[in-house]
């Protein structure tokens, strides 16, 4: 029988598996010949299976770092010429990893560095570091690069400052207090790049979590018939949205509180098994006399371990609903297990959220 389509897909550690890693040895070794690359390969593959991909991301950058001849100023010129030959974005952030390491006392040269390696896979990663250690010093860099041609390098001004950047540590002074990114967040606020403007979107995200009055004082401020802006306030509004944040749902054209009544809500079937279907069905028909505009929601009530349940909020739709009219809403959604998210036996509440609020109930139970 042939087992391709339900074979798991790889690790995402294999990106540095052993033929990246052996890829990056001979190339290395073409640009530079003092580069030892019998012993890079030893000592990037050594316990290679035990490890997690930030752990492999660092032993690859250790082992550049032991078999590249030279001062560091010399290895990055290796590392330089390298870039265009690794062939694969995220594998080439070993090279800001790199830099990383081996560069803090090196300010100016690294800089110049992540400026460039950025344009291969991302330095958000290693410009925290340069963060943690000089931050007034790093942060007027990136500033700067808020203003570069390149949306690799704009982007990296956001993505590198973000406070809650994931798979890095968090920036726990601009948590505190974010104000010293608003100048970045400003001057991509209308960005023409999508990958700039998801980045900003997210840093904003970052922060209603810790202080969400200051985004909102930002945010309203901005010019939201640029349909770029209006873009990134939605998305960096989102969680506050579903939250049901009034000045959140406001600044996006929600009409407020929703005038409506339910024509039915349903989740079929009643009772499901890990791995299975539910459905969810709704009608809304509208109350008010004039036009509203409705964000529309459903959240799962998870069972947790202990016998509790975890909120989660799930986007559904956006309408602009006339006096009168109705609207009809579908959605199925399988349930099964996540490395995020592992599920529990029992009954798990599903509710219907308008405009932040909840307007109808239902739910369904789960056998493992």
């Amino acid at each position: 029988m042939d087992n391709t389509a339900t074979q798991a897909a790889p690790a995402l550690k294999e990106i540095f598996d052993r033929a990246r890693l052996g890829h990056f040895a001979a190339e290395t070794a073409a640009i530079s010949p003092g580069f030892d690359a019998e012993r890079f390969l030893a000592l990037a593959t050594d316990n290679l299976d035990a490890l997690g991909i930030m752990q492999r991301l660092r032993q690859t950058a250790v082992s550049f770092h032991v078999t590249l001849p030279g001062s560091y100023g010399e290895a990055l010129e290796v590392l330089t010429a390298l870039a265009p030959r690794i062939n694969h974005g995220f594998a080439s952030i070993v090279l800001p990893e790199f830099v990383a390491l081996y560069g803090q006392d090196h300010f100016d040269l690294s800089m110049r560095a992540l400026h460039l390696f950025t344009r291969y896979g991302s330095a958000e990663f290693a410009i925290r570091h340069f963060l943690a250690r000089d931050f007034e010093r790093t942060l007027a860099v990136m500033v700067g690069w808020a203003e570069d041609d390149n949306e690799h390098v704009r982007r990296l001004a956001s993505e590198g400052s973000r406070p809650r950047l994931p798979w890095s540590f968090n920036l726990k002074n601009l948590i505190a207090d974010p104000a010293p990114t608003a100048p970045i967040l400003e001057a991509l606020n209308s960005d023409p790049s999508l990958y700039v403007r998801k980045s900003v979107a997210n840093h904003l995200n970052d922060i209603t979590k810790d202080n969400p009055d200051r985004v909102i004082a930002q945010v309203s401020a901005w010019d939201m018939g640029n349909a770029h802006t209006a873009w990134i306030v939605r998305h960096a509004l989102r969680t506050m949205i579903k939250k049901g944040e009034p000045r959140a749902l406001a600044l996006i054209g929600t009409t407020g509180k929703p005038e409506v009544r339910i024509g039915h809500f349903s989740v079929t079937p009643a009772a499901i098994r890990l791995g299975e279907r539910i459905q969810l069905d709704a009608r809304l028909v509208s109350s008010a006399a004039t036009e509203q505009k409705l964000v529309v929601d459903y959240a799962v009530h998870y069972v947790k371990k202990a016998g509790t349940a975890s909120k989660k909020v799930f986007k559904l739709k956006e309408i602009a609903l006339a006096p009168g009219a109705g609207a009809e809403f579908s959605i199925g959604q399988t349930v099964r297990d996540f490395t995020t998210r592992k599920h529990h036996a029992g009954h798990h509440r599903v509710e219907l959220i308008v405009n932040g609020e909840t307007l109808a109930t239902g739910g369904f139970d789960l056998a493992l």
